[in-house]
C-alpha cells in the first residue's frame, strides 16, 4: 500500500498561533470601529459564516436542519454560540482588549465544570483548584469597588462600562463553554459544517431582531469602518479555519496550551496600537487565568494519553 505522508512536525501548533493572531487582529479592528454597534458587527460576521458554510452543506449533502433527534441540540448550540459572540464583541468595545481576552480565555475551566454537571464527567480537586484560580483572575480584572476601593485605575471610560463589559465577557465565556458541552453531547453524529450553519443562521436572526429593537441598524458612514467590518469577517473566518486544521492534525492538549498566545497577542496589540498599558492587576489576573486554563488542558491531555495506553494494552 501507499505510505501516508507524515505531517510537518509542529504544523498544528503553528496553525494554532496563526489562528490566535488572526482572532487578536480582528479584535483590534473591532476596537477601531467608531460608529457600528457590536451587535451589527456580529451580524456581518454571521453573514460571512453563512457564505462560507453554504457550499460545504451542498457538497456534503448534509441538509439544512440535521437529524431530527439532534435539532434541539443544534438550536441551543447556535443560540448559545451566537450569544457568546455578541457578548464578546460588546466586551471588546467597552473595556480594554487584554482584559476582555483574559476573561474569555477561562472558558476551558467552565467547560470542565459544566461537563461535570450535565455530562457526569469526572471533576477532581484539581479541577476545583483551576476553577478558583480562574475566578481569582476575573476578580483581579474586574476589581469590584467593595474589594479594591472606589478609585479604580487602568480602565477605559467609566467603571460602569467596565463592569458591564466584565459581565458580558463572563456570560460570553459561560455560553461558549456551554456550546462545547453540547458539541460533546452531539459528538460526530452531526457534520461540523451543520453546526456552524446553525450558529450563523440563529446568530444572524438574533442580531437583526436586536438591532431593530434597539434601533441601531445602519450602514457605517465611514469607508474605513466598512473596510474594517469586511476584515473582521475575513480574519474571524480565517482564525476558525486554522484552529480547525490545527485540531485535525494535533492533539487537543497542546493546541489548548498554545492558545495562550491569544492573551500574549492581546497585550502586545493593546500596547502598540491602542496606547493602553495594562495594569499590574490585569497582569496578575492574566497569570491566574492562563495558569488555570493551561493546567486544565495539560490534565485533560495526560488523561487522554493514559486512556490511549490502557486501550493499547
Amino acid at each position: 500500500g501507499t505510505k501516508k505522508k507524515a505531517a510537518c512536525p509542529g504544523l498544528g501548533l503553528f496553525y494554532t498561533v496563526l489562528s490566535a493572531f488572526l482572532f487578536s487582529v480582528a479584535s483590534l479592528f473591532l476596537k477601531k470601529i467608531e460608529d457600528v454597534h457590536s451587535v451589527e458587527v456580529s451580524a456581518f460576521r454571521c453573514v460571512f459564516q453563512m457564505a462560507f458554510v453554504l457550499p460545504g452543506l451542498i457538497y456534503y449533502k448534509t441538509g439544512f436542519l440535521g437529524p431530527k433527534g439532534k435539532r434541539i441540540f443544534l438550536f441551543f448550540r447556535g443560540f448559545l454560540g451566537s450569544s457568546a459572540m455578541i457578548l464578546l464583541y460588546y466586551s471588546f468595545q467597552v473595556m480594554p482588549l487584554a482584559d476582555a481576552t483574559v476573561i474569555t480565555f477561562s472558558s476551558p475551566v467552565f467547560t470542565s465544570l459544566l461537563a461535570w454537571i450535565f455530562l457526569k464527567e469526572k471533576y477532581s480537586i484539581w479541577d476545583l483548584l483551576f476553577t478558583l484560580f480562574a475566578i481569582t483572575g476575573v476578580v483581579l480584572i474586574a476589581r469590584p469597588p467593595f474589594l479594591f476601593g472606589s478609585n479604580v485605575t487602568g480602565i477605559e471610560g467609566s467603571y460602569t462600562d467596565h463592569l458591564k463589559g466584565t459581565i458580558a465577557a463572563i456570560t460570553s465565556t459561560v455560553s461558549a463553554a456551554s456550546t462545547f458541552v453540547i458539541l460533546r453531547k452531539v459528538g460526530k453524529s452531526v457534520h461540523y459544517f451543520l453546526s456552524i450553519w446553525y450558529y450563523a443562521v440563529i446568530g444572524l436572526i438574533a442580531c437583526v431582531i436586536a438591532l431593530f429593537v434597539m434601533n441601531e441598524w445602519r450602514l457605517p458612514y465611514c469607508g474605513k469602518d466598512r473596510v474594517l467590518l469586511i476584515l473582521i469577517g475575513l480574519l474571524g473566518l480565517g482564525g476558525q479555519i486554522f484552529l480547525t486544521k490545527a485540531l485535525q492534525i494535533e492533539k487537543a492538549g497542546p493546541v489548548a496550551i498554545m492558545k495562550t498566545m491569544d492573551v500574549v497577542f492581546a497585550f502586545i496589540l493593546q500596547i502598540l496600537f491602542l496606547n493602553h498599558l495594562p495594569t499590574w492587576w490585569t497582569v496578575g489576573g492574566a497569570l491566574c487565568v492562563v495558569a488555570s486554563s493551561s493546567g486544565t488542558a495539560i490534565r485533560k491531555w495526560c488523561q487522554s494519553l493514559k486512556k490511549a495506553k490502557q486501550n493499547e494494552i
